[in-house]
């Protein structure tokens, strides 16, 4: 379960994402205020990291996937893909990282592919005590392979191209879809999404086993 607290960030999530997009490889094109389309999150069983994925639009039309995760403090050795801080009126200052280079967000992205799961659920945190459930406006599911399991992570290798990020973890290989194509066909371990005015699965990520 994810909580969502009703805070003021300074900067907000989309000036941060609009300035990391700007700097990457994918993000050729995007201008400097992408368009916010829908967002999904997915748990971190300790509780301690926030992962959020943004959708975003650039100004060249495309549609980019953008995965953070939100620490208390800064992450030791994460150093190189730290992407900036925000303060949260409740939280106080957070660190804010590329996903795609924490190894918490990526266990749980390849849990959530392998064993065929689902993004996390969302609750608001009222103020007086009380959550409330908060429906997610872009829904995940991941879909495994035969052979495939989540392991101890031998390290995470991260490379950026064109159009997706690939990270190598000893034992698999995830490859999450930096621009986001319709078309590309939902083949072997993927995690898909659907989310307003895209009611057809959408390939957000693939999972292989490591050469």
């Amino acid at each position: 379960m994810a909580v969502i607290h009703q805070a003021q960030l300074s900067p907000s999530k989309l000036e941060v994402v609009g300035g990391f997009v700007r700097t990457r490889p994918w993000g050729r094109g995007a201008g400097p205020s992408p368009q916010r389309v829908a967002a999904y999150r997915f748990d971190d069983p300790d509780g301690e990291v926030g992962i959020e994925v943004h959708l975003v639009r650039g100004a060249h039309g495309r549609l980019l996937q953008v995965p953070l995760t939100y620490r208390g403090a800064p992450a030791p050795g994460q150093e190189a893909h730290l992407v900036g801080t925000l303060q949260h009126s409740v939280l106080g200052r957070r660190w804010v990282y590329d996903a795609c280079g924490d190894p918490v967000a990526v266990t749980a992205i390849l849990r959530t592919v392998v064993e065929g799961g689902t993004g996390a659920e969302e609750q608001v945190e009222t103020g007086d005590g009380r959550f409330l459930p908060r429906a997610t406006d872009a829904a995940v599911t991941g879909r495994g392979a035969p052979g495939l399991h989540v392991g101890p992570l031998d390290g995470l290798a991260v490379q950026d191209g064109d159009t997706a990020t690939t990270v190598r973890t000893g034992p698999l290989t995830l490859v999450l879809h930096r621009v986001l194509d319709p078309a590309t066909p939902a083949a072997g371990a993927v995690l898909t999404g659907t989310w307003a005015g895209q009611p057809d699965p959408v390939v957000l990520a693939t999972v292989t086993p490591e050469d």
